[in-house]
């Protein structure tokens, strides 16, 4: 899979709370695969992971929520666990800045929690996706179908279980991701709003 990212730019949004599992892994695949990639948080500087039960490691932010632009990246990346979907939902920020994504038609990928921000953006209507168990109800209130797969691809949205889907996962990402158009948005609107 080297080479097969080159090119592409994907944010990974996250704050305090985040399954550290399911940040790190499928963003050494998909820098693996040449993406490059930036955590985006409304923290500042750094945010921290949880592992399973107990606080896991600092993970550094490389772009805050404030100067985030969806134009500057070819993809987004929403990882699990419960805390950090749970907070960004609640910020108007965050919802924003997936749902702009969802506008421009790049392609999406959540695990686990993650998908609560894809209903927050209203991104999930008429899709057939899949989640931690318990998002079920909220994904099919929000209009998708969901179903009990270590991951489903449906359109330019790829979504996962769990911490043991991260393979499958992270290889139906990154051929998902492959296919998004590199820089075009960077390259013919530049910068907006800094």
């Amino acid at each position: 899979m080297a080479g097969q990212l080159d090119g592409v730019k994907v944010a990974i949004l996250a704050t305090n709370g985040v399954e550290e599992v399911e940040l790190e892994q499928p963003r050494r695949a998909l820098e693996q695969a040449g993406a490059r990639t930036q955590v985006v948080s409304p923290v500042e500087k750094e945010i921290r992971g949880w592992q399973h039960d107990h606080w896991g490691d600092a993970i550094s932010v490389d772009v805050p929520l404030s100067r985030a632009d969806a134009d500057e990246f070819d993809a987004l990346f929403i990882p699990g666990g419960v805390m950090s979907p749970d907070h960004l939902r609640m910020n108007k920020d965050a919802v924003n800045f997936v749902r702009a994504f969802v506008e421009q038609e790049k392609p999406m990928a959540a695990i686990c929690h993650g998908p609560w921000m894809l209903v927050e953006a209203d991104a999930v209507r008429g899709h057939e996706v899949t989640s931690w168990p318990s998002l079920e109800t909220d994904l099919e209130n929000a209009g998708a179908k969901w179903v009990d797969r270590q991951v489903v691809v449906d359109g330019r949205l790829v979504t996962s279980r769990k911490p043991d889907d991260i393979p499958a996962f992270d290889e139906k990402m990154i051929q998902l991701f492959a296919e998004a158009p590199r820089g075009a948005q960077r390259e013919s609107t530049g910068r907006k709003g800094t």
